[in-house]
């Protein structure tokens, strides 16, 4: 099980011993930076051109930024074994604030009151397993994109290169 510990040795040992782990962690982290950069490059586009108009596509859009983002979360917070006291009291007041769940919420995501080890099992489990969520997700999303009839997602002008019979 891991544990505080293990969590900065494992991070020594895939960047010393195992072959090109220094780039598999660099790749892993800034592959992932660049992937949220697209993200918002591809929400700006959609705001330009106000997608958000299309609400069952725009909606599916959000939920995969928020699972991206929990995704990048839990994945920041599972080498490092800890986080800082104000991330955790921001998101500890945020679920706390959910009426009749949020107690139970943060206790759960938290496995106690603390970071330790029952949250570092969590988070390793969600890491590995919402990127699968966010995949359905997209399906879902390309689904509802299909279905308003998208089929020039960059809004280029498909007649730019002919020559008008009358002119």
């Amino acid at each position: 099980t891991p544990d505080t510990a293990m969590a900065f040795s494992s991070v020594a040992h895939i960047c010393r011993d195992v072959n090109y782990g220094w780039l598999i962690r660099n790749m892993h982290a800034n592959g992932a930076s660049l992937f949220f950069i697209c993200l918002y490059a591809h929400i700006t586009r959609g705001l330009y051109y106000g997608s958000y108009l299309y609400k069952e596509t725009w909606k599916t859009g959000v939920v995969i930024l928020l699972l991206v983002m929990m995704t990048a979360f839990v994945g920041y917070v599972v080498p490092w074994g800890q986080m800082s006291f104000w991330g955790a009291t921001v998101i500890t007041n945020l679920l706390s604030a959910i009426p009749f769940l949020g107690e139970i919420l943060v206790q759960w995501i938290w496995g106690g009151f603390s970071v330790d080890n029952a949250t570092l099992t969590r988070f390793f489990a969600f890491h590995f397993l919402f990127p699968f969520v966010v995949a359905a997700m997209v399906m879902i999303h390309l689904i509802f994109v299909h279905e308003t009839g998208s089929h020039n997602p960059a809004g280029l002008n498909w007649g730019m290169d002919e020559i008008s019979f009358f002119p």
